[in-house]
């Protein structure tokens, strides 16, 4: 029941790594805020409504594993709807980023695992589905348009 997304971004493998481990990078792509510490056990804390940070966030999220350029693994916490379901500590789930150096750019594969089979689970892992690749498409396009903060080290 893991999500596995992927796509390929025309964009060095060093600066899709700094487009996931550095909050003023993600907030061109990803979220309206953040607080990122890449390392393990660092803060993977993103805002999706910054006036209200305990709501529609991942607070209190870590990362499990990072790799730098290669790996980066953190815990996820779903969107409010989904909160009663899948924001309990100690049962998050996790997602997976894979980066892989490519002649024209950077393959992303992302994996989104700890699913549970109930009816509330399965409703949290289709919106999941759907929301992992617009985030992808999202990320992809910041890169490639070369605008933003991202086209720049």
């Amino acid at each position: 029941m893991v999500i596995t997304q992927e796509t390929h971004i025309q964009a060095d493998i060093s600066l899709v790594w700094r487009a996931w481990t550095e909050a003023d990078r993600i907030k061109e792509w990803f979220a309206p805020a953040a607080a990122i510490e890449p390392w393990q056990g660092g803060r993977f804390e993103l805002y999706f409504n910054p006036a209200n940070p305990s709501s529609m966030s991942t607070s209190g999220c870590t990362i499990l594993k990072a790799e730098e350029p290669h790996l980066l693994i953190f815990e996820w916490k779903g969107p409010d709807p989904f909160a009663e379901t899948m924001n309990h500590s100690g049962q998050l789930t996790s997602v997976e980023v894979g980066l892989e150096p490519q002649q024209d750019g950077t393959r992303i594969t992302l994996r989104h695992d700890g699913w549970k089979d109930s009816a509330d689970w399965l409703a949290a892992r289709k919106w999941h589905v759907e929301a992992w690749k617009d985030m992808l498409t999202s990320l992809k396009s910041r890169m490639e348009s070369g605008e933003g903060i991202l086209c720049c080290q």
